[in-house]
């Protein structure tokens, strides 16, 4: 199970499922990490968190540990 923590500079992968066990999964899904949508890690900073993904036409900037709710394909 990777998540979308794992991904690296440039990758891209689909959203298969939001741990909705994880106290940032609502907050991920109401700003649009939603299951079916591709996301791109378009930047990181040195020390990886925050971590900024292209999605739906837009970059957002997440925390690597709200990444790790987002289950990838």
């Amino acid at each position: 199970m990777r998540k979308a923590s794992d991904i690296g500079f440039g990758e891209k992968a689909v959203i298969s499922d939001i741990d909705t066990s994880h106290p940032s999964s609502r907050r991920i899904i109401e700003i649009g990490f939603t299951p079916g949508q591709e996301i791109e890690l378009v930047n990181k900073s040195i020390f990886n968190d925050p971590l900024a993904f292209a999605l739906r036409g837009t970059v957002i900037a997440i925390r690597k540990r709200e990444a790790d709710c987002i289950i990838i394909i």
